[in-house]
């Protein structure tokens, strides 16, 4: 395989996550090194030792999406600890299930404050880090962002966002050497896919494994892994990527038609 990211540095937020190592293996297949960055208290260390057990190549940094003085401070760790800093991958989201009438104000927060202003933040703190130099972000939305699931209103609202933010920060940060792309996802085999089929079913173990079975990419016929995600995201990273600017690319099996 060519390595189309050699050398180059990339942080991954919600590193301690199953979609984060797929992402973080394809960008170590194409040659690049990785900061993983997730709150304190998740697997991440784990994460990252599993992906790199000697840390030559991955790093995990503690930080917070919501906290800017975080995210600067884990982006420098990133940059001191590899000697340079050239993308960003907002992978951090959380959703929070329920019927629409019965959101909350809580959760709301939680998945607004996560899903979208954790990457207006993260990609702020991305760009004082890249400086003159520019670099590349690539913003993990969700098929969820263009068509909209039931018991998701939240979190279909903030993945809207994110395709809109994607669209406004390309624009804006052109001029800075900043190129910025989203993919959207959907039938990924992950915890939160599990989590919505456990939703579904009532916590049901058989049932919900049903559930998984039929909840795939129906032209696919099969779970989409992390790693062909991750696949997707190397080459939004990559140079030759550099004429795809602002868009919000569906990596869901041909579920969205647009």
């Amino acid at each position: 395989m060519m390595k189309t990211l050699q050398d180059r540095v990339i942080a991954v937020t919600g590193g301690a996550g199953g979609i984060a190592r797929g992402i973080a293996e394809a960008i170590l297949e194409a040659g690049g090194k990785v900061g993983l960055l997730d709150l304190p208290g998740t697997k991440l260390t784990e994460a990252a030792a599993a992906l790199d057990p000697g840390g030559d190549k991955v790093v995990a940094i503690p930080a917070d999406v919501t906290d800017p003085a975080s995210l600067d401070l884990a982006f420098t760790q990133l940059a001191d600890k590899f000697g340079r800093f050239d993308g960003l991958v907002n992978n951090a989201g959380v959703v929070r299930l329920g019927p629409a009438e019965g959101a909350t104000p809580t959760n709301l927060d939680l998945e607004f404050a996560v899903n979208v202003k954790g990457v207006m933040l993260a990609s702020q703190a991305a760009a004082r880090q890249f400086g003159d130099k520019g670099g590349t972000i690539v913003n993990i939305a969700s098929n969820a962002g263009k068509v909209g699931y039931r018991n998701m209103a939240g979190y279909n609202a903030s993945k809207a966002a994110v395709i809109n933010l994607t669209r406004s920060l390309s624009l804006e940060w052109a001029d800075k050497k900043i190129n910025v792309n989203a993919v959207c996802p959907g039938g990924v085999a992950t915890d939160m896919l599990k989590t919505v089929a456990d939703f579904i079913t009532g916590g049901d173990a058989v049932e919900s494994e049903k559930m998984m079975k039929n909840m795939v990419p129906h032209q696919l016929g099969r779970h989409i892994l992390p790693i062909e995600v991750g696949r997707v995201i190397v080459f939004l990273l990559s140079d030759a990527a550099q004429i795809i600017r602002g868009q919000s690319i569906s990596v869901d099996g041909g579920d969205t038609p647009f």
